[in-house]
């Protein structure tokens, strides 16, 4: 079975998601940063890390771009029924 690890920041508007997502990828705050700062999902704490899970184990929204996008790569917003996310796949195998 394929397996996956990830972080993610997830916060209530898309609006806020991209803010956050800019502020990454210019290199203004990191990854673990805003997710300590804004992330309304207890991982946050943890920098956004998720740990290891299979495909089925998040919602199918989530699956879709981890089981599917490039690693390392910052992917998002990406709606859920909790809200938007940002994602970063940190590492996957088969």
């Amino acid at each position: 079975m394929t397996t996956a690890s990830a972080r993610h920041i997830l916060v209530s508007s898309e609006q806020t998601c991209l803010d956050l997502k800019t502020q990454i990828e210019s290199g203004d705050n990191t990854f673990e940063g805003v997710a300590a700062e804004f992330s309304q999902c207890p991982s946050g704490k943890q920098g956004g890390d998720l740990g290891s899970f299979g495909p089925g184990m998040m919602v199918p929204e989530f699956d879709r771009v981890v089981f599917s996008e490039e690693v390392g790569k910052l992917h998002g917003p990406v709606q859920t029924q909790f809200g938007y996310h940002l994602l970063e796949i940190t590492q996957r195998d088969s």
